[in-house]
């Protein structure tokens, strides 16, 4: 209408936080249970970008469709087929883990997603993800990804006791948890070990991984660990171990100090210990935000039983400090709780 102000509204995926996993085998049930803890505390839109078999599509619509609507409206999702852009997909496949390389070649295929939080399908989200997301604001000009250390003491360290190649840092850095400013990946042209020259980050990765393919053990890992070493300060912000807990820092005794002091943010349980009695902390975490019924509320039916099921697991070196794992995801309800509160009052006020 005459007169009338136009206003331009903003593509749904710049609104979104973007969340990438890559899913194989027998991980469907884990990938799900990672993305219902990423539902139930973010605050803005998610837009999941999920890799998988063809065989696993089907199942992921199929249980997606079955959460409530309240939960649903909270996110937008893509499945995408396992391709490799660049070499060999066969040899990509077979590369540590079934479909594990597929991470790296995200900024490749999501050409219109300009920033992206990946995460190993092993993880458990026990705050909401707009934290680590405003982590992208604390880049300097010129960094691209962000990542955890592998390990907080160099002496019990994987990278520092057996690594064959370059590593990052004094104990190499672990990507099941990776911030990604794809836009400048795309852009950057990364110095490296084969030529004088930089090369762009597809351009990189099939030689990288022929010239190191003998000497890696951790697959895609190794080969991100591997370009850090000669991109590090410029190219890569390093967060604090809480945004990336594994058994590690407690199975050897408590060795994440910003996890002491603030909580478990992310809490990843490689090794399989959501599947076994090794770390039975990490499978208790698991397996209670698994039965929580989504509607439910959040203290009865998932923090309380939390800490009955930490009253069993004292007796190991992880059970000793349930504060570590309780502290964030207590912290995380009461704001939900909260925010509720302030919606209902404002919705039923009265002037």
């Amino acid at each position: 209408k005459p007169g009338e102000q136009k206003h331009s509204k903003e593509p749904s995926s710049l609104q979104c936080m973007h969340l990438a996993v890559v899913a194989c085998g027998d991980r469907l049930e884990e990938t799900l249970i990672m993305l219902k803890s990423a539902v139930l505390f973010s605050n803005r839109r998610l837009c999941f970008h999920i890799f998988a078999e063809d065989s696993l599509k089907p199942e992921f619509e199929k249980k997606l469709k079955e959460w409530p609507s309240s939960y649903t409206k909270k996110f937008e999702y893509n499945i995408y087929p396992i391709t490799f852009s660049v070499g060999n997909a066969q040899e990509w496949k077979k590369l540590f883990k079934p479909c594990a390389a597929q991470r790296l070649f995200l900024p490749v295929i999501l050409k219109d997603v300009d920033s992206l939080l990946y995460v190993d399908t092993d993880v458990l989200f026990l705050r909401p993800i707009d934290d680590i997301w405003h982590i992208l604001k604390e880049f300097n000009s010129t960094q691209l990804a962000a990542m955890a250390p592998e390990h907080e003491i160099p002496k019990i360290g994987w990278y520092s006791r057996f690594a064959r190649h370059p590593y990052y840092g004094t104990t190499g850095i672990n990507s099941g948890v990776m911030l990604m400013n794809l836009t400048r990946i795309r852009n950057t042209q990364f110095k490296n070990s084969m030529i004088p020259s930089g090369l762009t980050w597809e351009e990189m990765l099939y030689p990288l991984y022929q010239k190191y393919k003998n000497y890696i053990t951790w697959g895609d890992q190794d080969l991100l660990n591997i370009i850090f070493y000669f991109n590090p300060a410029e190219c890569l912000y390093v967060f604090p171990c809480q945004w990336n807990y594994r058994p590690d820092h407690c199975m050897y005794g408590s060795n994440c100090k910003g996890a002491e002091e603030e909580g478990v943010s992310i809490l990843h349980g490689n090794r399989g210990v959501y599947h076994d009695d090794k770390q039975p902390t990490f499978k208790a975490l698991y397996e209670v935000i698994r039965d929580f019924p989504f509607e439910d509320n959040l203290f009865q039916s998932l923090y309380y039983p939390l800490q009955s099921k930490f009253l069993d697991t004292v007796h190991t070196l992880c059970g000793r400090i349930p504060q570590v794992f309780l502290k964030q995801i207590e912290k995380t309800m009461k704001k939900v709780y909260e925010n509720r509160v302030i919606v209902y009052l404002g919705a039923n006020h009265r002037y």
